[in-house]
């Protein structure tokens, strides 16, 4: 039994897992194979005893520093603070600490994470980049360890992702489905100049495959692009549409967040929710359940997508010859209070159409 006063050992937690010394080593620096019951068991050994691994010593050993980067584009976003807060879970069961930047989809700050992996301040990394040609991505030739989360698509490195085309177009089924005929896209816009950022361009395809596959018109005006995926942002979005007098009966917000400043938008307009105007968002952040009226939204296990980022950074850690690797994380719709249709329908003229 460690003494209060200790600080534990690597042999207190192989004592603690019943494995050896040596295991507890590899589960923390990635450099053999563990089988997944024994990391598991291992890494709850680490969470008992509250054990921190002497990251110097081990980066002395094997060259390594036991830190690992996240880049979000803005952190102030409820999804980016979801999965940051995935990710450190994960990299802490590891053994690894995280080091989090902002990018602002600036390239600067993602070659500046670069540079200090290359000095090896960190040893791989965890990018959300906005779009690929501003990538670090697109333009170095000799990266670092490095994981793509998001949906930018290439073939250069690792990436986790959902299929954000197929769930928004199931998004709009779901609408339509409960009776929704004019649907605002609220975050992207056809003609817009953002359809080259990933996530708003595949979010903004589907909602158009949706709406093709009804027979309906994509109303450029119920489309509008929202430049700050936030709170602040969805509701002025929200309010640019029905400055415009736009008739509709449903928003499919592209994140939660926008859905809900959209929300606080209608309901100061007078708009009722769901009897006039039903609403979709994206990601299922922890307050969509707790609104006002609940949000219907695209959801999917954000820890489950964080894990599958930190095994496929930890193993190309290990092993910088492996083939690019992608995979899809599942999603479903969750329905709540917000769509319960059918929508009367609402205009920015401030009465029910």
């Amino acid at each position: 039994m460690t003494p209060p006063s200790s600080r534990p050992t690597m042999r207190d937690v192989a004592e603690r897992a019943g494995v050896s010394p040596k295991t507890v080593s590899n589960v923390l620096t990635g450099t053999a194979q563990v089988r997944e019951p024994t990391r598991l068991r291992v890494e709850q050994a680490m969470r008992e005893l509250d054990f921190v691994p002497n990251l110097s010593a081990r980066g002395l050993r094997n060259g390594r520093s036991g830190v690992i980067g996240l880049a979000q584009p803005d952190l102030r976003a409820a999804f980016s603070a979801s999965m940051t807060h995935a990710v450190v879970e994960a990299a802490h069961a590891r053994g690894l600490v995280v080091q989090v930047e902002e990018t602002a989809a600036e390239p600067a700050r993602e070659r500046d994470l670069v540079t200090r992996a290359r000095t090896h301040l960190i040893d791989g990394m965890i990018l959300n980049p906005v779009r690929l040609q501003d990538s670090v991505v697109e333009h170095l030739d000799h990266l670092p360890p490095i994981v793509l989360i998001g949906e930018v698509e290439q073939h250069r490195t690792d990436r986790v992702f959902i299929n954000s085309r197929s769930a928004a177009r199931d998004a709009v089924r779901h609408l339509l489905a409960r009776g929704a005929r004019r649907i605002v896209a609220l975050g992207g816009a056809e003609h817009g100049a953002g359809l080259d950022k990933a996530t708003q361009g595949q979010r903004l395809r589907g909602y158009l495959a949706g709406l093709a596959e009804a027979e309906l018109p994509a109303s450029p005006e119920l489309q509008v692009e929202v430049p700050e995926w936030t709170i602040a942002g969805g509701a002025a979005g929200m309010r640019e549409i029905l400055e415009r007098g736009a008739e509709f009966d449903a928003v499919l917000a592209f994140t939660d967040s926008i859905a809900l400043g959209a929300m606080h938008e209608l309901r100061s307009w007078g708009a009722r929710l769901p009897e006039d105007v039903l609403v979709c968002g994206f990601d299922d952040v922890e307050h969509a359940s707790f609104a006002g009226t609940p949000l219907t939204t695209i959801a999917f296990d954000h820890q489950a997508y964080a894990n599958a980022a930190l095994d496929l950074l930890t193993s190309r850690m290990r092993d910088r010859g492996l083939p690019p690797r992608a995979q899809e994380i599942p999603y479903e719709l969750l329905a709540r209070t917000s769509t319960q249709g059918p929508p009367a329908g609402f205009s920015g003229k401030n009465s029910p159409i």
